[in-house]
């Protein structure tokens, strides 16, 4: 073989090797030095749904002065909200509440309607909120995973339940025999590559709020600690994007508008201030406020109650990091100018067929509208109203010569003209029984101090009149009956006598020490009536055209 041949042989290996080295630095050195680019994520949020199927009545039916809520109209907001982004990876999320205190319609049927409507409006995750124990844990579960009511059996025995199309987390809820969360804390979705933690949070506090049987065996820890301990984990798992859906909010100061966050206060603002900085936005709720705040350098939303807003919020994720590197939120009204869905219209078509006439029933009339709208003294029209009517119920009977109502179990107003039983149901949806107990005057008083401890007004009848002194001192937690708030109770026009004994009405809710009324489980005597609702209606039949009462029985001095 010439030697030139193999020379030149070699040459074009050398030089060939040489070209595939340029071809593969080309594809190569460049690649490493372009990052990808971000990812968008839109999740869209509610909370404190409450079962309102339909749009809500009167002023609860409307938002910045715009008539909105019902699940025909909630259903299509998001999904046009969803298609504005055009993109296949959004994420409907929700903090606590969605049932519970719900409407005639969602009520009467354990509020699998309520549950079935949020799972065909393409609902994900949820917290779970204080009110979806209501009915206890096992219902609870019940509700996640499906089946029949154990008592009340199926509502359609050819549909029976098949549970949430979405997942509860509950994180800080824990079953006290085992020590291991009632639901899980925490979901991980994964959108183009990266992977989104949610957290759920129930507020600590939910056993002051709730019957006590609802809660019964479980035990409920520190928002900040929980979320904290189960964002890290998330962090363990290479989630470094991470949301929490909390079952707590606050109030903006007066004057704030829907995407404000004017002076903003409450148990979320601390809770919010203690969380680490692996959590990027919270979507809180339980005030039933809207807000759109930058708190601690986090996204902080609510969007209201009853279904009336959605919160469009769109995240910005680095897709090398995983982290979020930018967040912004706008709270939307769910208006009813939109197409109504028709599932939902179907769903709630079904459900109304099946709950009959009883709904129409008219129970009694009202000569003006009676509101929940508090005077200074925190007395409410509807609140008083209540109060005479479960004293009404019981003095023959009991000998009740007095009663109180808590104002957080009067859930909507009521119109002028006919009452329907869907209205005044409405109005009282809780399924409490009317308890009548003896209390002493001392213990009397020792309730009245503890409101200043509760920072809850107790509604009360027309038979009690007492002074509040502006200058007086609250009680504690510990001994709310050292509190100098309270002065010269009566009760039928005669002064309480500290020694005496008296009978006094009130619901089932606050004889067990709801809303943290714990002097009231110190009665003797218990006896336990009827529905508080049935009150209602038979007071509302009686006096036809009831008035709203004046609100004059707490004198402020």
């Amino acid at each position: 073989m010439p030697r030139w041949s193999v020379s030149r042989r070699t040459l074009l290996i050398v030089i060939g090797l040489a070209a595939l080295a340029v071809v593969v630095a080309a594809l190569v050195v460049p690649r490493a030095n372009v990052a990808r680019p971000p990812i968008d994520v839109q999740l869209l949020a509610l909370n404190d749904f409450h079962g309102n199927l339909e749009p809500p009545s009167g002023s609860s039916g409307k938002i910045d002065e715009v008539d909105a809520g019902g699940a025909e109209y909630l259903a299509t907001q998001l999904r046009l909200l969803a298609e504005q982004v055009q993109r296949p990876d959004t994420i409907t999320v929700a903090a606590g509440d969605l049932i519970g205190a719900s409407p005639l319609l969602s009520a009467a049927f354990h509020d699998e309607p309520a549950i079935e409507a949020l799972g065909l409006a393409g609902l994900d995750l949820a917290s779970v909120g204080n009110h979806e124990f209501d009915e206890g844990s096992d219902e609870l579960l019940r509700i996640q995973n499906g089946g029949c009511h154990p008592q009340d059996g199926c509502a359609d025995p050819a549909r029976p339940y098949a549970g949430a199309d979405f997942q509860y987390l509950s994180a800080n809820a824990f079953v006290t025999a085992t020590g291991e969360p009632l639901l899980p804390p925490y979901a991980i979705r994964e959108v183009q590559g990266v992977r989104i933690g949610f957290i759920g949070m129930t507020l600590e506090g939910t056993p002051d709020i709730v019957t006590q049987s609802g809660i019964e065996g479980l035990a409920f820890r520190d928002e900040v600690e929980t979320a904290n301990r189960y964002a890290a984990e998330l962090q363990e798992q290479g989630v470094q994007a991470i949301v929490v859906l909390l079952h707590e909010g606050g109030t903006q100061a007066g004057g704030g508008g829907i995407n404000d966050c004017t002076n903003l206060t409450g148990p979320a603002v601390d809770i919010v201030g203690g969380f680490s900085d692996a959590i990027d936005v919270v979507v809180s709720g339980h005030t039933h406020q809207a807000y759109n705040c930058v708190l601690d350098g986090r996204v902080v939303t609510s969007a209201s109650s009853f279904g009336r807003l959605v919160t469009d919020i769109d995240m910005r994720i680095d897709p090398s990091s995983g982290d979020v590197v930018e967040a912004r939120a706008r709270n939307v009204v769910v208006g009813r100018d939109v197409a109504p869905d028709a599932a939902q219209k179907d769903l709630i078509g079904h459900y109304r067929a099946l709950l009959g006439p009883v709904a129409a029933e008219e129970v009694g009339e009202t000569s003006a509208p009676i509101t929940r709208e508090a005077a200074p003294s925190g007395e409410t029209p509807l609140g008083n109203l209540i109060a005479d009517a479960q004293l009404a119920a019981t003095d023959d009977e009991q000998g009740a010569v007095a009663a109180f109502m808590n104002p957080g179990g009067v859930r909507a107003d009521l119109d002028a003209g006919p009452v329907t039983y869907e209205e005044a149901f409405t109005v009282q949806p809780f399924g409490n029984y009317i308890t009548t107990l003896d209390l002493t005057g001392a213990q009397l008083d020792c309730l009245l101090e503890q409101q200043f401890v509760t920072e809850r007004v107790l509604q009360p009848s027309a038979t009690v009149r007492y002074v509040v002194r502006q200058a007086g001192t609250p009680g504690t937690g510990a001994d709310p009956c050292a509190g100098t708030k309270v002065d010269g109770i009566t009760i039928g026009g005669a002064p309480v006598d500290p020694a005496a004994t008296y009978r006094i009405t009130m619901n089932s809710f606050i004889a067990g020490g709801g809303d943290g009324f714990s002097v009231a489980t110190q009665g003797a005597n218990d006896f336990v009536g009827g529905a508080d609702v049935d009150a209602l209606t038979a007071y509302l039949g009686a006096n036809r055209p009831v008035g709203p009462p004046a609100t004059d029985r707490i004198t402020l001095g």
